[in-house]
C-alpha cells in the first residue's frame, strides 16, 4: 500500500488538535473521516458552537462524525464503513476498545508531556505549576488504560522561566503536529521500536500526574513561597485562570483573575497576603518570602488589562485587603 493510500481517521476537538490534522492534510494523507465533539450551546445567546476541528474539517471538505456516545452501534457502524487503516487521536475523549482496536495499523494518541510523566487531562498546566524546565510531546499506541500505552516517539521542549501555560500550549501544538506527521510515516514504514512506559527511567525518580483542574483548584494561596505562587499563576494562564479576591473598604468583594506577574524574593520575613499599590502603576501582594507584582489581571465585570491600565480607571489603595 502506498503511503497516501492509507486510510486515516482523525479524532480531536480543540485548537490544539487542528495543527495535527492540518499537517496530515497538507502532506497529502488520505484522511477519510474526522471524529469530533457534537456542537454545543455557548455564549449568552446559547447559539450552537462548532469545535475548532469541525470548522477546519468543513473548510477542507472532510467527512465529519460527531457521536454523543462512542459505544453507540450507529456510530460504530459509521466508523467501520470508513475502513480506517490507522487512527490518530489528539485531545479527544477516552476511547472504548471497540474504537481503538478497529484499524489494522492501530490507534495512536499525541500527549502533551514526556510520558510517563504527567498522565492526565492537564499536562501542560501541571508542568508549569510544578516549575518544570522541560516537557515535550509523546505519541503512543492506545490500550485499555489511560495514557499508559507503548511509546512510539517523543520530542522534548524547553519551558521558559516566565512562560505561561498558554504560551507553552502553542509551542507544543506545533511540535506535536510535527511529531504526529513523523509518527504516521514511521508506522507506515514499520521503522520504529515500541518502548514500554514501565521501562522509561524518570529523571527525578518521582512520577507526577496531571488531573483535570476545576475552578475551586484555582484560588491562590498567598501563604506559599513566591516562586510557587508565580508558577501557579503562569500555569493557569490564560485558562482556567488563577484567582484571588480583593475586599474594598466599603465591604465589596471583587473577584480577580491574575494572568501575568513577576516575582521578587526577599530575605525579610513578610506577612503573606498584604496588598500594596501606588494607585497608578503597580499592585503587588506579599507571599511567604517576597512579593508577586501583578502585571495583567481581570476584575469581575471588566476586561483583561494591564495593571497600569486598570488603575487609570479603577481606584485601589492600600486600604484594600486580600481575602
Amino acid at each position: 500500500m502506498k503511503e497516501h493510500d492509507v486510510r486515516i481517521v482523525f479524532m480531536g476537538t480543540p485548537d490544539f488538535a487542528v495543527a495535527s490534522l492540518d499537517i496530515l492534510v497538507r502532506n497529502g494523507f488520505n484522511v477519510v473521516g474526522v471524529i469530533t465533539a457534537p456542537d454545543r450551546q455557548a455564549g449568552r445567546g446559547r447559539k450552537l458552537s462548532q469545535s475548532p476541528v469541525k470548522k477546519y474539517a468543513l473548510e477542507n471538505g472532510l467527512k465529519i462524525l460527531q457521536p454523543e456516545r462512542l459505544k453507540d452501534e450507529s456510530f460504530l457502524k459509521d466508523l467501520r464503513s470508513l475502513k480506517p487503516d490507522l487512527q490518530v487521536v489528539v485531545a479527544f475523549r477516552m476511547l472504548p476498545e471497540a474504537v481503538w482496536s478497529l484499524p489494522p495499523l492501530g490507534t495512536f494518541n499525541l500527549h502533551a508531556s514526556l510520558l510517563p510523566q504527567y498522565r492526565g487531562a492537564a499536562p501542560i498546566n501541571w508542568a508549569v505549576i510544578n516549575g518544570e524546565r522541560e516537557t515535550g510531546v509523546t505519541t503512543f499506541f492506545i490500550d485499555k488504560e489511560i495514557d499508559t500505552g507503548k511509546v512510539i516517539m517523543w520530542k522534548k521542549v524547553d519551558i521558559g522561566e516566565d512562560e505561561t501555560a498558554g504560551e507553552l500550549h502553542d509551542k507544543l501544538m506545533i511540535t506535536g503536529a510535527s511529531l504526529v506527521l513523523d509518527t504516521v510515516k514511521k508506522i507506515l514504514t514499520g521503522d520504529f521500536t515500541l518502548i514500554d512506559q514501565k521501562d522509561i527511567e524518570v529523571d527525578t525518580g518521582t512520577l507526577h500526574s496531571a488531573p483535570k483542574i476545576f475552578k475551586e483548584d484555582c484560588r491562590i494561596n498567598w501563604s506559599r513561597d513566591v516562586s510557587s505562587v508565580f508558577n501557579f499563576i503562569r500555569g493557569l494562564s490564560p485558562y482556567p485562570g488563577a484567582f484571588t479576591e480583593f475586599l474594598s473598604p466599603d465591604g465589596t468583594h471583587h473577584f480577580v483573575k491574575i494572568f501575568k506577574a513577576t516575582k521578587s524574593e526577599s530575605a525579610k520575613t513578610t506577612k503573606s497576603g498584604i496588598l500594596n499599590t501606588d494607585g497608578k502603576n503597580f499592585i503587588k501582594i506579599s507571599g511567604k518570602d517576597g512579593y508577586i507584582n501583578i502585571t495583567e489581571l481581570q476584575i469581575a465585570g471588566k476586561k483583561r488589562m494591564k495593571t497600569e491600565e486598570l488603575l487609570r480607571g479603577f481606584h485601589i489603595n492600600n486600604d484594600w485587603k486580600i481575602i
